[in-house]
């Protein structure tokens, strides 16, 4: 006999047992507690046939049998099934028994009658692992080569970088899941943008609901998040909702978790473990289905080791983790940002976008940005309002030139600078060897590329082709 119930999108559990009264009994107890759809199957001998269709997530196999046992039936599923998660269920309590599942391939052990609170723990660890070996599939082949399936998701984040590309396939594998994530990262390199994009690529039909915890109180927390009942404190004359409220069916963005106090920290830790939370001055629980999503610029192993972020918490919230670059490590965006962006800024005051020039450039692409991304955006859309030649030169970067010599100064002082002559050449140079030296810089900044390289330094891209085919015929006389 097989049942198939299905509600929805939930994973589906297939119960193997003789005992009918047993299945029903699983079942209303599963249904009740909404953590997976179930099939059953008192007949053994179908159960081969019944998983070629491919669509459950976790077995639970009786050991005892009549017909085919679960000791005859595990080492096959072991083989044609590597993927699936079984748990093995009995009557007898026996470590030997409990052994030889677990060498067999199953993943867990559980006694009958079995206990509410072990099915639903077996359950939830099987299906933790299910999901990280889907996504671990699907990574697999991101790294071999697939590219990112839904592009229009990442459309905020402007980066053709390797690194950012690795980044937006591993959100498209875990997205789907609804485990936390923490986003890591310098001020400015976009982590909120990043959260967006997980929000996005979920397919959630909540709303995306961001807050910035830094700077907030544990009361101010507490109200702004769960919110509160009327005269729950004075000046509190109406119920209101708190933002998880808001983000019920969505993404509850948790901007500088970092910053977070201690007694905070606790009453995050309850809704991540149960999933639960009390609006102020209410006794009455309220359930969470909002993905939690924080991000950080501070290394939160370090608050740990401090006393300054509780260990709980952090394993709690860190399912899943992702660090974003910092815009230094991945200069090939600097240039295609610093377009785009005097592009947007042009349009914002209503007026044709000025050129780069060449010389400006190569300043922006060798600048470290210690505010990242943020920072490029402001120094650009400032150079842009304040411009009215129609080039953009150094002298509208005033402070990335000053910052910029002062490195060269401090460099040339201990004779280290890459742009120093003397250092380069043995004598002064002819401008033939200047040439070659800024070609070989600029392919080795655009990587290769000949036609990226023409355009930093401000070439026609078929002068470069010949430069650069002068470069690889071999000397005469060598």
């Amino acid at each position: 006999m097989t049942d198939l119930l299905r509600t929805g999108q939930l994973p589906v559990a297939l119960f193997v047992d003789d005992d009918e009264d047993f299945l029903k009994q699983i079942r209303f107890v599963l249904l009740s507690h909404k953590v997976c759809d179930v099939v059953t199957l008192t007949d053994s001998g179908k159960l081969l046939a019944e998983l070629e269709k491919g669509i459950y997530s976790i077995l639970f196999l009786d050991w005892v049998m009549p017909g085919l046992s679960g000791g005859d039936l595990l080492p096959v599923i072991a083989k044609r099934f590597p993927n699936l998660p079984v748990i093995v269920m009995t009557g007898v309590n026996d470590v030997d028994t409990a052994v030889s599942c677990i060498k067999q391939g199953a993943m867990d052990y559980v006694t009958k009658p079995v206990d509410t609170t072990r099915l639903l723990s077996s359950i939830s660890s099987a299906l933790r692992i299910t999901e990280l070996s889907a996504q671990n599939r699907q990574l697999q082949n991101y790294l071999l080569g697939d590219p990112v399936v839904c592009p229009s998701v990442f459309s905020e984040i402007l980066s053709q970088n390797e690194k950012m590309q690795a980044i937006f396939k591993v959100i498209e594998t875990i997205a789907p899941a609804r485990y936390p994530v923490v986003v890591t990262g310098e001020t400015g390199v976009g982590k909120e943008l990043v959260a967006r994009a997980i929000h996005k690529a979920s397919g959630l039909n909540g709303d995306f609901v961001a807050l910035n915890v830094a700077g907030l109180d544990a009361l101010m927390f507490e109200d702004t998040l769960f919110g509160h009942n009327k005269g729950a404190f004075t000046g509190a004359n109406e119920r209101r909702d708190g933002l998880i409220q808001k983000a019920q069916g969505g993404t509850l963005f948790l901007d500088e978790i970092g910053d977070l106090s201690l007694n905070s920290q606790i009453k995050l830790l309850r809704l991540l473990q149960e999933n639960e939370y009390y609006r102020l001055g209410s006794d009455l629980v309220l359930k969470n289905d909002a993905r939690i999503v924080a991000a950080t610029n501070k290394d939160l192993n370090k608050l740990q080791q401090q006393g300054a972020f509780r260990e709980d918490l952090y394993h709690r919230l860190s399912c899943l983790n992702l660090h974003i670059p910092p815009l230094r490590e991945r200069r090939d965006d600097i240039l295609p940002l610093v377009n785009h962006y005097v592009n947007v800024a042009a349009r914002n005051v209503g007026k044709a976008p000025p050129e780069v020039s060449t010389e400006l450039r190569f300043l922006l692409s060798e600048y470290d940005y210690p505010g990242n991304v943020r920072e490029l955006i402001n120094k650009v859309s400032s150079a842009v309002v304040a411009n009215h030649d129609g080039l953009l030169t150094s002298a509208d970067f005033p402070e990335i030139v000053i910052k910029q010599q002062a490195v060269s100064d401090e460099a040339r002082r201990f004779g280290s600078s890459q742009f120093s002559l003397h250092m380069v050449f043995p004598s002064f140079p002819t401008m033939e060897q200047v040439e070659v030296v800024m070609l070989e810089e600029a392919l080795k900044t655009t990587g290769g590329k000949k036609s990226a390289a023409a355009d930093l330094l401000g070439l026609c891209r078929q002068t470069v082709r010949k430069k650069v085919a002068d470069l690889e015929k071999p000397a005469l006389g060598r």
